[in-house]
């Protein structure tokens, strides 16, 4: 505020164009996060690589993740990067 009593903010019709602009981004940013959150994009049934086709067409398929004696989804370092039979 000056010494008047007036906002030093300005009302002009750029600076509510800008807020304006500023909020439909947001809301433009909002709705492509939601979007694009509708699906898996690597489902756990499918092969994501031709070396996970290999490898079931073969019967070497290791999975992703394991269960732990706690129940816990843990990696599957070990069988997923030791040699195969």
């Amino acid at each position: 505020m000056d010494q008047t009593g007036r906002s030093t903010l300005s009302d002009s019709p750029a600076s509510r164009h800008a807020v304006r602009l500023g909020g439909v981004l947001a809301l433009s940013v909002i709705a492509c996060n939601l979007i694009g959150c509708s699906k898996a994009l690597f489902p756990q049934d499918e092969a994501r690589t031709q070396f996970d086709r290999y490898d079931r067409s073969r019967d070497e398929y290791a999975p992703m993740y394991i269960e732990d004696e706690f129940g816990r989804q843990r990696p599957n370092l070990q069988g997923r990067l030791s040699p195969k039979r």
